[in-house]
C-alpha cells in the first residue's frame, strides 16, 4: 500500500528486523513505518534511523487505500459479517508450519504455527531432542537441560582475566556508570560471578535466589551447589545497553596451585558452563601481567569448542610506551600461541578501556589514534552482538544436536558390547580403559566427525558414575527424528521466518 519498490521493502524489513526474529514488535513496526515515510519522501533508507524510544511524534506514512479496507473491516465487525464482495484487500500472512515433508505423513498433529526462530527451536527442542538426550542421559555427561528462559535471553558476554586487569572497569566504562555490586580496586575485588542485566531498578539479587526464577536461564547452575550459589549475584539496574545484552563479570583467576583447591566449587566447571550460554568471551590482560597461571591455563582449556567466541583485549596499554607496547604485543601471542590450541591468530584489541583519557605523554599522538581505532572495532563487535544473536542461537542449537546425536550413538555402542549374562564388571573395566578405541570404532561405523566427539577423560569421569548395562539400546527412529529436524524442519523454519520481501 506504500508504493515502495519491493527491493525498497526488503531494505525497510531488513533494518526494522536487525536481531532477524522474523517478526516485528512494536518499536520495530514504528521503525518500519518511519524508514517507509523517508523513502516516500525521497530519503535514503539507513539502520542510522533515530531510535524508537526518542521520537515523539511518528510520521505517518500514506498508505493507497488503507482507509477504505479500515473502513470496510470496522462495517463488518459492527454487521458481524466477514466481507465477501470480492473487493481487494489485505491478506493476513499464512501460517508458517514446522515440520518436515516425511514427519507430516506420520505425525500429522505435530503441525504448528511460529511466527519466529525462537519459538521455532523451542518446538523442536522439546518434540524430537529432548527425548533424545534423555533417554541417553545426555544432560549428566555436561550438556544441562534446556529450558524456555534459555531461549527467550538476552546474548550474553563474559570477561575473563586475573585480578585487576580492569574486568569491572570494562564493563563500567560501557555503561557510562557503575552498577550494583561494582567492586574495584588492585586487589582481588570481585570474589564472585555477577550477571549485569537490565531490571526495572538498581538492585542486587543474591545467586540462591536468581538460580530458582524459572524467567531465568541460570537454573542450570543449581548443579554447583550452595558453596557457588553464595558466590553469585545479579546485578540490575535500568540501562539502554542491557536491554540488548547482559554482561558476566567473573573473579579474577589467582595463580598458583594453592589459590586453586581453596575454591569451595568447581571454578572452570561454571566458566564452562557459562561459555556455552555465551555469545563472547572477552579475555582480559594488562601489560604487567601476561603470565599465564595453570588455573588461567585449566579455564582457557575449559573453553574448547567456543573458539569463535573468543576475543582478547590488552588492556591498559597506555601504560608503556609505543616500544614496549610491541614487545608487550609479541610477549602475549607468544604466550597464548602455547594455550590456544587453533591454527588462526586470536583478534587482540589493545586499549585502555576506563573513563581516564588515554595518557599522550606516553603513547604519543600516533598512539592515541591507535587506541581510538581499536577501541572502535571492540565496540562495532560488541555491537553486532544482538544482531547476530538469532544466528549464534542457531548454531549452537545445531552443534547440541550433533553432539547429543553422537553421545546416542557411543552409549548404545556400549551397551551392544556388554554380555547378557556374566563377566558385566570386566567388560565395563575393559571398555572404560579403551574409550578411545571405542570413539574411533563409533566414528568409522557411522562415519562421524573426530572434531564432534567429546573429551575422553571427561566422558570417562562421568562414564564412572554408571552401570553401562542400565543404558539403552540404540533406537534408529529417534536418530531419524533428529537427522530430519537438522536436514528438513531448521532449513524450512530459516526460509519462513526470512526477510518477506526477499
Amino acid at each position: 500500500m506504500s508504493n515502495l519498490s519491493k527491493p525498497e521493502l526488503k531494505k525497510v524489513w531488513a533494518i526494522a528486523d536487525s536481531k532477524r526474529q522474523g517478526f516485528l514488535g512494536f518499536k520495530e513496526f514504528i521503525t518500519a513505518m518511519q524508514l517507509i515515510s523517508l523513502a516516500q519522501d525521497g530519503g535514503e533508507l539507513s539502520s542510522d534511523l533515530k531510535s524508537t524510544d526518542d521520537i515523539e511524534t511518528p510520521i505517518i506514512p500514506s498508505m493507497e487505500g488503507l482507509d477504505a479496507l479500515l473502513a470496510k473491516s470496522k462495517g463488518a465487525r459492527v454487521n458481524g459479517k466477514s466481507d465477501s464482495n470480492g473487493h481487494s484487500q489485505l491478506q493476513p500472512m499464512p501460517p508458517t508450519f514446522l515440520c518436515s515433508t516425511k514427519s507430516k505423513k506420520k505425525n500429522p498433529t505435530s503441525l504448528v504455527a511460529v511466527t519466529s526462530v525462537t519459538d521455532g527451536l523451542k518446538i523442536l527442542y522439546n518434540e524430537k531432542l529432548k527425548p533424545l538426550e534423555s533417554l541417553y542421559r545426555f544432560n549428566d555427561f555436561g550438556s544441562p537441560v534446556l529450558t524456555s528462559s534459555d531461549f527467550d535471553a538476552k546474548p550474553m558476554v563474559m570477561l575473563l582475566g586475573q585480578y585487576s586487569t580492569g574486568k569491572t572497569t570494562f564493563i563500567k566504562h560501557l555503561l557510562e556508570c557503575s552498577y550494583p555490586g561494582a567492586h574495584i580496586g588492585p586487589e582481588p575485588t570481585t570474589d564472585r560471578f555477577i550477571v549485569v542485566m537490565s531490571g526495572p531498578d538498581g538492585r542486587s539479587i543474591p545467586g540462591n535466589t536468581i538460580a530458582v526464577q524459572a524467567d531465568m536461564p541460570f537454573t542450570g547452575l543449581t548443579t554447583f551447589g550452595g558453596s557457588f550459589l553464595s558466590k553469585f549475584e545479579c546485578s540490575q539496574m535500568p540501562h539502554p545497553l542491557l536491554e540488548h545484552i547482559t554482561f558476566v563479570d567473573t573473579p579474577g583467576v589467582l595463580s598458583g596451585e594453592k589459590q586453586r583447591t581453596q575454591r569451595s566449587y568447581d571454578f572452570t566447571g561454571v566458566i564452562s558452563w557459562f561459555a556455552a550460554k555465551c555469545d563472547m568471551i572477552l579475555l582480559l590482560f594488562d601489560p604487567h601481567k601476561l603470565d599465564i597461571s595453570d588455573e588461567f591455563k585449566r579455564v582457557i582449556s575449559s573453553l574448547r569448542g567456543h573458539d569463535d567466541k573468543i576475543r582478547v583485549v590488552l588492556n591498559k596499554a597506555d601504560q608503556v610506551d609505543n616500544q614496549q607496547l610491541m614487545r608487550v604485543y609479541g610477549a602475549l601471542m607468544w604466550s597464548l600461541g602455547k594455550v590456544l590450541n587453533t591454527p588462526e591468530v586470536a583478534r587482540v584489541y589493545i586499549g585502555s578501556f576506563n573513563d581516564k583519557p588515554v595518557n599522550e605523554e606516553v603513547l604519543g599522538p600516533i598512539g592515541k589514534d591507535l587506541f581510538e581505532k581499536e577501541q572502535d572495532d571492540l565496540l562495532v563487535d560488541l555491537m553486532d552482538i544482538p544482531k547476530k544473536a538469532c544466528d549464534r542461537r542457531i548454531n549452537e542449537f545445531v552443534k547440541r544436536a550433533r553432539a547429543a546425536k553422537i553421545h546416542a550413538y557411543i552409549i548404545s555402542h556400549l551397551k551392544k558390547e556388554m554380555p547378557s549374562f556374566m563377566g558385566k564388571s570386566k567388560t565395563q573395566k575393559r571398555l572404560m580403559d579403551n574409550l578411545d578405541d571405542v570413539f574411533a570404532k563409533v566414528q568409522r561405523e557411522h562415519h562421524l566427525p573426530a572434531g564432534d566427539f567429546p573429551s575422553v577423560e571427561h566422558f570417562k569421569e562421568v562414564l564412572s558414575r554408571y552401570n553401562i548395562e542400565e543404558f539403552e539400546k540404540l533406537r534408529p527412529k529417534m536418530i531419524q527424528a533428529v537427522d530430519d529436524m537438522l536436514g528438513y524442519d531448521i532449513p524450512h523454519l530459516l526460509k519462513s521466518v526470512r526477510n518477506l520481501y526477499d
